[in-house]
């Protein structure tokens, strides 16, 4: 797997500079899976559960160093390594320390403007899933996409407490106003099973 196809996405000057201490394979990895749910054009995006930020710098890649990515996750030393990186780039990254299950805004947006949010190994950590998927799906604008990374599994672990299994795809994205999923991308897991990345489009009801 390798990012060439983002990388000719973006003028050179445009790209973000990985350094050496990221991990290059599972930014690749990540780039990999989302590629064809995420569009290769500036916006603006939500990485819900950042973490480190692996899937935050994937989007970076795709998008461009133009679009603003809001990475949020409660785990500030974390998001405080990611802002370090992002300085170091010019990426244009706002960390936002916050628990995804609960309500939380975006410093200095409009919360009805968001042009995807993307939720990486994060949602099987939320028991209202159809809650907050609603709540963050509000956040997008027409057409605005969410792209979930998932396991496809259908028993609950200690890992992954509240699996989605694909099948389960289509009446979690109807319960939030989402058009019926889409899954771009499949790949084996390093934990057993398969990882699959979906997307769904902001439902609009104009005439």
């Amino acid at each position: 797997m390798n990012n060439a196809g983002a990388a000719r996405a973006q003028p050179a000057s445009r790209r973000a500079r990985l350094p050496v201490s990221v991990a290059a394979m599972e930014i690749a990895d990540a780039i990999a899976l989302i590629e064809g749910a995420v569009p290769r054009r500036p916006g603006t995006w939500v990485d819900l559960g950042a973490g480190d930020g692996t899937f935050t710098r994937a989007l970076v890649e795709l998008a461009g160093l133009t679009s603003r990515i809001y990475a949020v996750d409660r785990d500030a030393r974390a998001l405080a390594s990611l802002a370090r990186w992002a300085k170091s780039t010019v990426a244009d990254v706002v960390t936002v320390v916050a628990d995804i299950s609960s309500p939380f805004d975006l410093p200095g947006h409009d919360p009805a403007g968001v042009s995807g949010v993307l939720i990486a190994n994060a949602l099987h950590f939320v028991a209202e899933q159809e809650t907050v998927l609603a709540r963050w799906a509000a956040w997008l604008e027409p057409r605005g996409r969410v792209v979930l990374v998932e396991y496809d599994q259908r028993d609950a672990t200690r890992w992954v407490p509240h699996p989605i299994p694909e099948e389960r795809l289509p009446a979690l994205a109807a319960a939030a106003g989402l058009s019926p999923p889409i899954v771009t991308a499949r790949r084996p897991s390093a934990f057993g099973g398969n990882m699959y990345a979906a997307v769904a489009e902001r439902v609009t009801h104009d005439r």
